[in-house]
């Protein structure tokens, strides 16, 4: 019913930028948090970055002053913008939300089917 679409991952110099974003679209009546995940190889998924459907952030100490959350509601969108990239930020990344969809009484979480992000030193 609902489905995440991301786009803006690859390859990339340390020091570079990167800007991802994800799209969700489907039978939505309300989209909750969204939030970056992301997992790198032989390591578990870790939160990266979340925005509240009203605006409040809240990001990893890795990340901080690096990356940048936001989101378009009226779009349900999400993006990530990362500077300052480094080799330790590569990773497939993940959005995730919580959404109400029409005749439900609860949300439901879904996840986007990951970006590669590579910064190489």
């Amino acid at each position: 019913q609902v489905q995440l679409v991301e786009s803006g991952g690859g390859l990339v110099e340390a020091g570079g930028s990167l800007r991802l974003s994800c799209a969700a679209s489907g039978n939505i009546f309300r989209v909750n948090a969204m939030d970056w995940y992301r997992q790198a190889p032989g390591k578990q998924r870790e939160l990266v970055a979340t925005i509240t459907s009203g605006g409040s952030t809240n990001y990893a100490d890795s990340v901080k002053g690096r990356f940048t959350i936001s989101r378009d509601n009226a779009k349900n969108t999400v993006y990530l913008q990362m500077n300052s990239l480094k080799p330790e930020d590569t990773a497939v990344y993940y959005c995730h939300t919580a959404v109400l969809v029409y005749g439900s009484t609860w949300p439901h979480d879904y996840w986007g089917q990951g970006t590669q992000v590579t910064v190489s030193s």
